[in-house]
C-alpha cells in the first residue's frame, strides 16, 4: 500500500465528516503507517497554501486555530506555516513580520509539537486539517510594495511582542496572570513610546491605501470592536468587524495603519488595568461585579476614548492640509467599498450596568492619549 493511498484513505474517512468515529478511523490508518508521515506533512503545507489563496494570512490562521482548537493545534499550524514559507512568494513586510512572530520566544511556536503517541498526534493533525479545509474565503489584502532600501522598523517588532502578551492576557482565566501580562505590555510601551513609533512611520509606499487585520478577541469583543473603530476613525482609517472570525479589517494609508495598531494595543492594556482596579474597588465596597459590569465598562471606555481621539485629531490638522486629507479619505473609502461592497451595522448588547459605564468613562478620561505632531 502506498503512503499516498494511506493519507487519502484517512482524509476520506476523517476530513469530510464531523463524527468522532470518522476521526478515529482516519487517525488509526495514519498511526499504523509511519511511512505516511512525510506525505501527511506535505499535504498540510498544501492546505496552508490553499488558505493563502483564499485570502488568509499567517496571523489569521493562528488566531482561528486558537479560537477553535487547542494549544497542540496552534503549534502544529505554526510549524506548517514555517515549513511552507520557503516555497511561497514574497508577500510584503506585514506578512514577513507575521512569520517572524511565529519564531519569537514568546510566540506560539517556542517549543516543537509534542509527540505523545502516534494515534493522538494523527488525531490532532486531522482535526487541524478539517479546520483548514473548511476555512471560508476572505477579502485579499494586497500590501503596498516596500522600497528596497527600507527595512522593518524596531517598533514593529516590539508591537508584535506586545500583541503576544495581550493575547495571553486575554486568554488566561487567572486575573493575577492577566494583570501581570498587561503590566509587562505597558512596560514595553513605556520603553518604546507610541509617539516615537508614530513619528518614525514613513510615507505610504506607492501613496495608496492598504489594509490589515487586527484580532478582536473574546471576551467583550463587541466593545473592543467599537474601541478599534474609534481609533481607526480618528487616524483617517476605516474598520469593518468580522464577528464570526474574530477580527476587524482596517483600511488606510500605511503610516495610519501602524498608528491604529499601536494605539489600539495601548488602550486595550490601559482598559484592562483600569477595569481590574475598578472591580477590586467595587468588591471592597461589598458590591459584586458581573459580566454586565465589564461589558458596560469597556463600552463606556470605547465611547469616551473615541470622543477624545477625534477632538485631538482635529486640533492637529492645519487648514491648508484639509484638501489633502479629504483626498486621502476618499481613497480610503473607495478601497473599503472595493473590499466590502456590502456591510451592516450592529447594536452593542449588554450595556446596562450604570456603575460599569461610569467607571469606564472615568478610566477613559485618565487614559494616556498623546496627540500626534501637527501635520505640516
Amino acid at each position: 500500500m502506498s503512503t499516498t493511498s494511506t493519507v487519502e484513505r484517512a482524509f476520506r474517512a476523517a476530513l469530510y465528516a464531523d463524527t468522532d468515529t470518522a476521526l478515529d478511523t482516519g487517525a488509526s490508518l495514519l498511526a499504523a503507517d509511519p511511512s505516511a508521515d512525510a506525505e501527511l506533512a506535505r499535504r498540510g503545507e498544501e492546505f496552508v497554501a490553499g488558505a493563502w489563496r483564499r485570502g488568509w494570512q499567517p496571523a489569521d490562521l493562528v488566531r482561528i486555530v486558537r479560537r477553535e482548537l487547542d494549544d497542540v493545534h496552534i503549534r502544529l499550524v505554526s510549524s506548517l506555516i514555517r515549513s511552507q514559507a520557503p516555497y511561497d512568494r514574497p508577500r510584503g513586510p506585514r506578512w514577513t513580520a507575521q512569520l517572524a512572530q511565529l519564531a519569537q520566544p514568546d510566540g506560539p511556536t517556542d517549543t516543537a509539537p509534542p509527540r505523545t503517541d502516534r494515534f493522538a498526534h494523527a488525531t490532532a493533525v486531522l482535526e487541524l486539517y478539517r479546520l483548514l479545509l473548511r476555512l471560508p474565503a476572505l477579502e485579499p489584502l494586497e500590501e503596498p510594495r516596500q522600497e528596497p532600501h527600507r527595512e522593518q522598523r524596531p517598533e514593529s517588532r516590539m508591537l508584535s511582542r506586545i500583541r503576544a502578551l495581550l493575547a495571553k492576557a486575554e486568554a488566561t482565566g487567572f486575573p493575577q496572570e492577566a494583570e501581570a501580562l498587561s503590566a509587562k505590555a505597558q512596560e514595553l510601551m513605556a520603553r518604546h513610546s507610541i509617539d516615537e513609533a508614530l513619528l518614525s512611520a514613513g510615507a505610504p509606499a506607492g501613496d495608496v491605501p492598504g489594509a490589515c487585520r487586527i484580532g478582536v478577541e473574546p471576551p467583550y469583543e463587541q466593545a473592543k470592536a467599537v474601541l478599534l473603530d474609534a481609533v481607526a476613525g480618528a487616524n483617517h482609517c476605516r474598520a469593518v468587524w468580522n464577528e464570526p472570525l474574530g477580527f476587524s479589517t482596517v483600511v488606510g494609508f500605511e503610516a495610519d495603519l501602524e498608528a491604529v495598531e499601536l494605539l489600539y494595543t495601548s488602550l486595550l492594556v490601559q482598559a484592562q488595568t483600569a477595569m481590574t482596579k475598578a472591580e477590586a474597588a467595587q468588591r471592597a465596597g461589598g458590591r459584586k461585579r458581573t459580566k454586565t459590569f465589564r461589558q458596560s465598562f469597556l463600552a463606556a471606555y470605547a465611547h469616551r476614548i473615541g470622543t477624545h481621539l477625534t477632538a485631538a485629531a482635529e486640533t492637529q490638522v492645519a487648514a491648508d492640509l484639509l484638501p489633502v486629507l479629504a483626498t486621502r479619505e476618499i481613497a480610503v473609502s473607495d478601497s473599503l467599498d472595493r473590499l466590502f461592497p456590502q456591510t451592516t451595522t450592529t447594536r452593542l448588547r449588554g450595556v446596562s450596568d450604570a456603575a460599569g459605564w461610569t467607571e469606564g468613562s472615568e478610566a477613559a478620561d485618565r487614559a494616556q492619549v498623546r496627540a500626534r505632531r501637527p501635520l505640516r
